[in-house]
């Protein structure tokens, strides 16, 4: 049985994990082991502890920027500490971070946050599948947390 890990933040304003959480159920029979860190910079080892402790075989880090200029650098360290840890243990890590300043509204910031966790569910389960699982969509300017882009059409 594959087992996926699930890191999120206390920072956050949304609870991203409930929608990810509920996606991988209602898709699957993985098992979730969900750990919640203070803010992003914790991800990173909370995400290795996942990997290396729990055996997960994909984790999914969630977190929410602020609006401030620090948060943003928050964000990205903790990006660059996610991708070390998928150098580090050869793992797919998912960073699924919302900023603040994406929409006007705390209700489409809600929005974004449950559509990001929920589609990102689902990338996980797509590689767990395996590394072409997702090759049909390539080119397809698919996003999360918002409508897809769709391709560019000549």
């Amino acid at each position: 049985m594959k087992k996926i890990g699930i890191a999120d933040t206390t920072f956050a304003r949304v609870d991203m994990a409930k929608f990810a959480i509920e996606t991988i159920k209602k898709n699957s029979d993985a098992k979730i082991t969900r750990y919640t860190v203070p803010g992003f910079k914790d991800l990173p080892v909370a995400c290795k502890k996942l990997v290396e402790e729990e055996k997960c075989d994909i984790v999914i880090a969630l977190g929410m920027a602020g609006k401030m200029p620090i948060d943003k650098q928050c964000a990205h360290e903790a990006a660059l500490g996610l991708q070390a840890v998928q150098l580090m243990t050869n793992k797919h890590i998912l960073e699924v971070f919302v900023h603040m300043d994406e929409a006007k509204k705390e209700n489409e910031i809600y929005e974004i946050a449950k559509n990001r966790a929920e589609k990102h569910a689902l990338n996980a389960l797509a590689l767990l599948k395996g590394n072409t699982e997702l090759t049909k969509y390539a080119g397809m300017g698919r996003r999360q947390g918002k409508e897809d882009e769709g391709p560019v059409r000549v």
